[in-house]
């Protein structure tokens, strides 16, 4: 009895699984510097790219011309990376630099060296920082804690014992007996504990008056 021959499927190869990239980081437009290199730096890896940011050409030495090819190749993707993640002002300024290296140097360079001068900003003001009697406690101590956030947001966060302390010390004048009452308690305290209590010191004194 004849059977039909049924022909056997050949497999197809199955594509290997591809590795997702990380998130491409938003446009650079100046804000935020180290954020954005942040990302940049974890995108650029996923991609297999970042040692481009370190690494100088291959020596042009007699045989190496495949070397060089494929250097020239991983640092043109890299620099193109970072260009398109800059925005368009950016871009044009920064779109001259012949390697990642130099475009990365050079960003570093600008942008690293207003941070550092962002952070001694902040600092200053932390340091100048006094509250005065003719404004409430509350909205004083509120405009401190954005010091301190911004502070703690540029990598220099203060141990809270010593955030406490420093509020208490820039305390007004006429709040003189209260700072010298909470500086000789026994028991430490947090910073949300310490605001507790003067808003309620401030509470009693309006009543007070």
């Amino acid at each position: 009895m004849a059977t039909n021959d049924v022909p056997m499927a050949v497999p197809t190869a199955i594509p290997p699984t591809s590795i997702p990239h990380g998130e491409k980081p938003e446009k650079f437009n100046g804000a935020d510097f180290k954020r954005w290199q942040q990302k940049m730096l974890f995108y650029l890896t996923t991609l297999n790219l970042v040692r481009f940011l370190r690494e100088d050409p291959p020596a042009a030495t007699e045989g190496s011309k495949a070397a060089c090819d494929a250097w020239s190749h991983g640092d043109f993707l890299c620099r193109n990376y970072i260009l398109n993640a800059l925005d368009n002002t950016l871009y044009n300024v920064y779109c001259s630099l012949e390697t990642a290296k130099s475009l990365w140097e050079s960003l570093e360079k600008k942008y690293k060296t207003e941070n550092a001068g962002l952070k001694k900003f902040i600092v200053g003001r932390f340091l100048d920082f006094k509250m005065v009697d003719s404004k409430s406690v509350s909205s004083q101590v509120q405009d401190m804690q954005l010091i301190l956030h911004d502070l703690d947001a540029e990598g220099m966060k203060l141990n809270e014992s010593f955030a406490v302390a420093a509020v208490i010390e820039k305390l007004p004048p006429s709040w003189k007996d209260f700072k010298n009452y909470l500086k000789h308690k026994q028991k430490e305290m947090g910073l949300e504990d310490l605001i507790l209590r003067l808003r309620i010191e401030e509470d009693n004194r309006k009543l007070s008056d």
